[in-house]
């Protein structure tokens, strides 16, 4: 049985092209409901989005997380639409500084929007530290910590794995009807796609911790350990990967690893 319970209103996704290397090569904006809608990272203006702005009333707009790739269009479409624009409190800072706008108004876990039908806000941090998911009728709005297909990035500095695997669980024990992810279609198996997640971030984190037992002294060593694809064009990314579990392993007392010398060794 799902958690939410918040009235069905439209739901509409946007996906706009946008530069950098993100899954599906586009970041899905989103409309949640009519008069008044909430606006939900838009990553650039477009046609296509602007056309949407302007048949629905946009009095709210809001950000999964701060991440460049969904937060490009907050300012002008804030200007156009004269929106409250809303960010996580605690991350106004942050916030201005990404989007070049200081937010009206702040939310927490547990503020509901007052969008037709219904909005709530919970907290997911990991893949960014300010990550939030929106619980609409429809389905939860969970930026970058799902995806259909393929895995999401947990990268140092900002990515938290232990973070992490808690925002999916939260998500498996909330059961929304669906997942709206940040990049590609909508999740229709939420629980599936939460387990599918885990398994791989903690395969990931087998792989690590493997490769620090069996001699690997420092983060390139475990990283040609525990990778065994070709990482051409993504080597940085997945390096900053194995520093994100190597830190929650050192939490855990799993491993010895000092970052500033990048060194690592069993414990």
């Amino acid at each position: 049985m799902t958690s939410v319970r918040y009235r069905d209103v439209p739901l509409r996704r946007i996906p706009i092209p946008v530069d950098g290397r993100v899954p599906t090569g586009s970041t899905n904006a989103y409309l949640v409901g009519e008069d008044p809608a909430l606006l939900v990272d838009p990553p650039a203006r477009t046609t296509e989005l602007d056309a949407a702005v302007d048949g629905a009333n946009v009095e709210h707009i809001a950000i999964t997380h701060a991440h460049p790739d969904h937060v490009g269009a907050v300012a002008p479409y804030a200007a156009a639409t004269d929106a409250t624009v809303w960010c996580r409190y605690g991350r106004e800072g942050r916030f201005a500084e990404a989007t070049g706008v200081a937010p009206d108004r702040t939310f927490a876990e547990g503020t509901e929007l007052p969008v037709a039908g219904g909005v709530g806000v919970i907290d997911i941090p990991g893949h960014a530290p300010d990550h939030v998911a929106f619980e609409t009728g429809p389905g939860t709005l969970c930026g970058d910590v799902a995806v259909a297909e393929g895995s999401v990035a947990v990268a140092a500095p900002e990515g938290d794995v232990r973070a992490y695997l808690v925002a999916l669980r939260r998500l498996y024990a909330r059961n929304p009807p669906r997942l709206y992810p940040g990049h590609g279609p909508a999740i229709e198996d939420p629980r599936a796609t939460c387990e599918r997640l885990l398994r791989h971030r903690l395969d990931r984190e087998r792989r690590v911790l493997e490769a620090v037992r069996s001699g690997a002294a420092d983060v390139d060593a475990v990283l040609d350990a525990a990778y065994d694809a070709d990482l051409a064009g993504l080597r940085d990314l997945a390096r900053a990967t194995v520093v994100a579990h190597l830190d929650k392993l050192a939490v855990e007392g799993a491993v010895a690893f000092d970052r500033d010398a990048e060194t690592v060794g069993p414990r």
